[in-house]
């Protein structure tokens, strides 16, 4: 299996969650610390960065260091490795 197919199946394990997609959501607003992602949620902040830890480990998330802030940002470019890969049946369900 390619790497690229490796990546994807990564990434696409991570958008399989609903709380992880209302994460990309609000990342995509832009930056938000660990306090402010959870805000909306029903869960513990360890919960909520275990929802980060994996949306890192797919690259859809950086975080970086700023004195104590540590915020959290969004990363397009799985996201636009995702939608490539399924632009390529995008005329099977057009022509459905």
């Amino acid at each position: 299996m390619p790497a690229d197919s490796d990546e994807l199946s990564v990434v696409f394990s991570a958008l399989a969650d609903p709380t992880r997609r209302a994460i990309l959501a609000r990342l995509a607003e832009g930056p938000a610390t660990v306090n402010e992602i959870a805000e909306p949620f029903a869960m513990t902040l360890p919960a909520v960065s275990k929802h980060l830890k994996v949306l890192e480990r797919a690259g859809l998330v950086s975080r970086e260091r700023r004195a104590q802030w540590r915020p959290c940002r969004l990363e397009a470019g799985p996201l636009r490795a995702a939608t490539e890969f399924l632009s390529r049946y995008r005329f099977f369900w057009e022509g459905s």
